[in-house]
Formats: C-alpha cells, structure tokens, sequence
C-alpha cells in the first residue's frame, strides 16, 4: 500500500508539471502594459480629480462603445487600440479603474497613460495632477509585486517578459514645456540641447522597465506637431509651425538610434520605433488621398471664431461627419486617423499574433460617423 501511494504521489507531482497546476507553473496570456500620455490615455486621468486634462465629458468616446465618454482624448479608438486588436492582444485597462484587479491585470495587461504626462517629471505642470513616465513606471512596479503575490515569482517574471510594452509619449515634453516660455528648460536648453536631455532621460527610463522584465517593446515616434490645430491657430498664417515639426523629426531621428542601440546592447531585448511621422504628413498635406476633406481644424470645437477652445466639451459644435477629419480637438487625432496611424506602424513593424486564437477582449467598432450638430 505504502508503494502504491508513493507512486500516486509521483504521478501526481508529474501531473502537475505537465499541466501547469503549480502557482507557479501558471501560463498566462500575452498581455500589453501601456505608458504614454493622452493619445494612449483610456481613463486614468478621469479618476485624477484635480487633473485639468480631461476627456470626461461628451462628446469625447463618442464612437466608441455606448458613446458615453471613457477616458480616451478622441472620439473613438487610441492608436494602441488598433495595434492590439491587430495582434489579438487584449485591450488593457487604465491603471485607476476601480474593476482592476490581480486576475483583470492577467487576462488583460494595464495601461498607466495619462493625458499631460511627458518622459520629464516637469512636463505639463499646469494641469495639476498627471503621472509622468518615472510615476508610470513606478506604477508597474507595484503592479508587479501584486501579481508575484498572486501568482509567484517565477510565474510572474515569466508573464512580465512575455507581456509587451508601448512607450507612447513626448509631444507634452514639446508643447507643453520646451515651447513654453514660462518652463525653465525653454531658456535653459539650445533645441539640440533639449532633445538630448530627452532622449538621455528616456534610456534611463527604457533600461529601467528592461530591469523590470520588459523584453519587447515599442516606442511610437513623434508625428507633424506643428500641424496640430493648436499651433496653427497660433500661428499668424494658419499654416504648419515648421519649427515645431523639425523638433519633432529631430527627436524621432534621436529615439530611433536609441531604441536600436538599446537592442543591440540589451541581451533578449527587441525595443522597436514606431514611425508614422511621414504618413501622418501625407495625410495632412493630402487629405482626399486618405478619404479626409479636412486636415486642418478639429472636428469638435467652438467654430471658427472662437478657437483654440482646447477640449471638446457639451457646447461644442460638431463636424458634419466625422470621419473626414483628421482631427478630433486642438491636440488629438480622430478615430479614423488613429486607424491609419496604426496601419502605417504595423505594417512597418510587421506585427505579428502572439494570442493567434484569440478575439481581441473589446472590439467596439465606431458607430456610423455622420453625427448631429450639438449646441
């Protein structure tokens, strides 16, 4: 008898090796960790009660699920929506939904971005309450002594190494610092000078979460800034600021080398660029080309007299349809513009499934654009 238990007992042990049943034994899906700003943003700032970057009223999230505001700075999908759906990876939630917890973080990953927030600490301090990239990344730390709690650590580095990661944030570090003279770092930098302060920061930070257990990751580049709605209307001709947008294919230039020399340095590491900087300018140069009639003022403001109005809010008025504008607001792209933006960074990547099985957790296509006019 005593034979037969031992050998009950072995197979038993081997069961559980085989199958996984260990807690640290687990598999896990692939999942996403998101860090970026209001472009990647699906909600953080909404549970930031003081933060002056919202996107918590309508008609923001309008084309997206219910059409009730989510959290995210357009009226439909992020960028990273696209990608993830693409690659069948869940759409993770932001970092503060209250619904979070350690078995949501397994299934879908975590998203930390926060509107306002810049690869430096002092970026986009007038709006009071936003995580920068050194608070997001201090966030994923703690979210990864709770799934090592949860789980184990050798199950939970397992799951952290195979997650992927998109670093998604800059543009702030520009518009809502270097180029504002009321921000030290305006007068304390040469435009050169800046940027490598930068790029210096941000490969502190990116060897920061591949210390943390980040393998493969992403990093999206800088679009045509200075042809935001906001800088033209600044402008006194109305056209692109060229000044802004050299900033930004300077920093590109700088991040690419350095996600690259990153790659090469770091053993296992694939930390990629994403460039969308020349089929962004493309679309805004040719418009009807890409299937947009406006590439030049947001889809959701004041009118034409009154502007920049900053944020789409209740009184705002409407585009007739809108899926021909590029943008949503003064600062963020479209629905449909995020759309093309991905495709440029898939395609260019090559992307491929690594949850081939898998139907992506939300899937909420935009409902139809033609929308009413709202006073």
């Amino acid at each position: 008898m005593e034979c037969l238990f031992r050998t009950m007992a072995a197979v038993t042990a081997i069961m559980v090796l085989l199958l996984g049943f260990g807690t640290e034994m687990g598999s896990c899906k692939v999942v996403q960790f998101i860090f970026g700003d209001s472009l990647s943003d699906v909600g953080n700032n909404k549970y930031l009660p003081r933060s002056l970057a919202q996107a918590s009223l309508p008609w923001y999230g309008i084309d997206y699920g219910d059409g009730l505001p989510n959290g995210r700075f357009t009226n439909g999908r992020t960028v990273a929506d696209f990608i993830g759906d693409q690659m069948g990876l869940p759409r993770p939630p932001a970092f503060l939904n209250p619904d979070v917890d350690e078995n949501v973080i397994l299934e879908k990953g975590l998203n930390y971005a926060s509107g306002g927030g810049g690869i430096l600490n002092e970026t986009g301090q007038w709006f009071i309450q936003k995580f920068s990239l050194y608070k997001q990344i201090e966030l994923y730390q703690g979210t990864q002594e709770l799934i090592r709690k949860k789980i184990g650590t050798r199950a939970a580095d397992k799951f952290f190494a195979e997650a992927h990661y998109v670093v998604a944030l800059a543009s702030n570090d520009f518009i809502n610092n270097y180029l504002q003279p009321v921000y030290a770092d305006s007068w304390k930098y040469t435009s050169t000078g800046f940027i490598n302060y930068l790029t210096a920061t941000l490969q502190d930070q990116l060897k920061l979460l591949y210390k943390l257990g980040a393998r493969q990751l992403v990093f999206f580049g800088l679009g045509p800034m200075g042809c935001i709605p906001l800088q033209r209307v600044l402008s006194s001709s109305g056209e692109c600021q060229e000044k802004t947008n050299q900033l930004a294919i300077s920093f590109n230039k700088a991040a690419d080398k350095l996600l690259a020399d990153l790659s090469r340095s770091l053993p296992n590491a694939s930390f990629r660029f994403g460039d969308a900087y020349d089929v962004v300018e493309d679309v805004i140069n040719n418009p009807q080309k890409h299937g947009f009639n406006n590439s030049d003022s947001p889809c959701c403001s004041f009118g034409e007299n009154i502007r920049p109005a900053l944020t789409c809010i209740p009184a705002s008025v409407l585009c007739e349809d809108r899926s021909k504008y590029v943008f949503w607001d003064e600062y963020h792209p479209s629905d449909r513009a995020n759309e093309i933006i991905a495709n440029e960074i898939i395609s260019k990547l090559g992307f491929l499934r690594p949850n081939a099985t898998d139907v992506p957790a939300e899937a909420p296509a935009p409902s139809p654009a033609l929308g009413q006019t709202i006073k």
